[in-house]
């Protein structure tokens, strides 16, 4: 009797659900980023400069994480400029601006800044412009050029 107890038990232990399958998109994602065709966002560096239009973005190593700075000139009062510091998690960027907090979409070729942000953000722009929706993708990744990077002010905006 005991013996068919222990064999109850054993069999209905092997009674598990089947993991839930990866989406065809993971699978495709896994075997690009293993063949080499698209960056691991997880070990891309974040570090350089980055631009789009009339955006500019310095990513730069500091002794704590690193620091970034952002720049938005549409001319004629309507832009941004803010800096602060990031951290790099995997797939996303965690930046910190004064109140302005967000994570940012990183892939290692392209950050992109949430399309809603905290209504903190908007501290750093003047008229209509916004951070939301910034972005850009790498021009550099030299950490002394991205150190460049100025505020319309002349600022260096990725100093620490």
């Amino acid at each position: 009797m005991r013996g068919l107890a222990a064999l109850a038990l054993l069999l209905a232990g092997c009674e598990r659900a089947p993991p839930e399958p990866a989406s065809p998109g993971a699978g495709l994602e896994r075997a690009a980023v293993a063949a080499g065709l698209v960056a691991n966002a997880s070990r891309a560096s974040m570090v350089g400069s980055w631009a789009r239009d009339s955006d500019r973005v310095c990513v730069v190593p500091a002794d704590r994480g690193a620091r970034i700075g952002v720049v938005s000139d549409y001319g004629e009062g309507q832009g941004c400029v803010a800096s602060g510091t990031v951290e790099h998690r995997g797939a996303r960027l965690a930046v910190r601006m004064g109140d302005c907090r967000f994570d940012a979409g990183f892939d290692g070729d392209r950050i992109a800044f949430p399309a809603e942000l905290p209504i903190a953000c908007a501290a750093a722009c003047t008229g209509r412009a916004t951070l939301a929706a910034v972005t850009v993708e790498r021009l550099s990744a030299s950490a002394s050029e991205a150190a460049t990077l100025r505020a319309p002010g002349g600022r260096l905006l990725c100093a620490g």
